[in-house]
C-alpha cells in the first residue's frame, strides 16, 4: 500500500470535516453541549464530524476497523488496519470560542502507525505524515527543533480534567520545568501539541490521562519529523499507554529525568 498517497487522501478528508466544524462554530450554541463525564463534554459537532470522517474513511479503505472517540463507527477494531479518529480535538476550546482545535486521523497497520493527519481548522494548517515519508505542513517539509538544552526550550503540556490523584506530582514537575525552560504552554489540544513539536514550535510536550485518539496521528508526525515519543519514564507505548512524552530527541532524556524525580 502506498501510505504517502493515502495520507494525501486522508488530508483531504480531514479538511472537509474541518470545513463543517468551521461552519458550525459561527453559530454554535452552548445549550447543545452534553456531558460524557466530569468536565468531559461533547456536542453534535463532534458526533457529526466523526460520522462524516468514518463514512469517507470506510469508503477509502473498507477493510479497516475504527477506534473513535464518539463511537459512531459500526465497524470495530480489526487485526490488520485500524483508523484512530478524534473528530474534534480541543472540544472545550471549541465550545468556549477559543480557536485551538483540530481534526486528528491516524491509521495503524497491526501495531505500527503508517498515516497521521492533524488539520488545524482556524489556521488552515494541515500536518501530515506517512511511515518513512517524512512530515509536512501544508505540503512543506517540517522538522523538530534543534534545541539541545532545556534552558533553550519551550514546552507544552495538558491539564487533567479527571483522576486528580497525581495532580501534586504533576504540579511539582511543571514547577521544575518553569524554572529550567523558556516556559510552558497549554494549548488545550494534544494533537496540536504534538504537531507543533513536529514543526519545531515546541521542543517538548508531556501529558497523562491521554487517549489513543488524542495522540496517534501526532505521534507519527513527531517521529517522521525526526523527534522521539515515549511514555514518561520508559520506552513504552505512548499511544495506548495513557501518557506521552514527545521531544526533539535532544532534550528527551533530561525531561525524563526531571519527570522521574516526582512521578512514581
Amino acid at each position: 500500500m502506498d501510505f504517502n498517497a493515502l495520507s494525501l487522501q486522508v488530508a483531504d478528508i480531514a479538511r472537509r470535516a474541518g470545513q463543517f466544524i468551521r461552519q458550525e462554530a459561527a453559530n454554535f450554541d452552548l445549550a447543545s453541549v452534553e456531558h460524557k463525564g466530569l468536565h468531559d463534554m461533547v456536542s453534535y459537532v463532534d458526533q457529526q464530524s466523526e460520522k462524516q470522517l468514518v463514512d469517507e474513511l470506510h469508503a477509502l479503505l473498507p477493510e479497516a476497523g475504527f477506534i473513535t472517540e464518539e463511537g459512531t463507527a459500526a465497524k470495530e477494531r480489526t487485526e490488520e488496519y485500524n483508523w484512530i479518529i478524534d473528530p474534534l480535538d480541543g472540544t472545550t476550546n471549541f465550545i468556549h470560542g477559543q480557536p485551538a482545535y483540530c481534526v486528528s486521523v491516524a491509521l495503524m497497520h497491526r501495531d505500527e502507525l503508517v498515516v497521521g493527519v492533524v488539520y488545524e481548522i482556524n489556521q488552515d494548517e494541515c500536518f501530515r505524515a506517512a511511515l518513512g515519508g517524512g512530515a509536512y505542513c501544508n505540503e512543506k517539509p517540517i522538522h523538530v527543533s534543534a534545541a539541545a538544552d532545556l534552558h533553550e526550550s519551550l514546552l507544552a503540556t495538558g491539564f487533567p480534567y479527571y483522576k486528580f490523584d497525581k495532580l501534586d506530582a504533576y504540579l511539582k514537575i511543571m514547577g521544575e520545568f518553569m524554572q529550567s525552560t523558556h516556559g510552558i504552554r497549554r494549548v488545550g489540544s494534544a494533537a496540536l501539541d504534538l504537531a507543533y513539536v513536529a514543526a519545531g514550535r515546541f521542543d517538548g510536550y508531556f501529558e497523562f490521562n491521554i487517549n489513543s485518539y488524542d495522540v496517534a496521528a501526532g505521534v507519527l508526525l513527531v517521529r517522521e519529523a525526526g523527534g522521539h515519543v515515549t511514555q514518561f519514564l520508559t520506552n513504552g507505548d505512548p499511544i495506548f499507554g495513557r501518557e506521552v512524552l514527545a521531544t526533539n530527541g535532544q532534550i528527551h532524556r533530561r525531561m525524563q529525568q526531571t519527570i522521574g524525580d516526582y512521578w512514581k
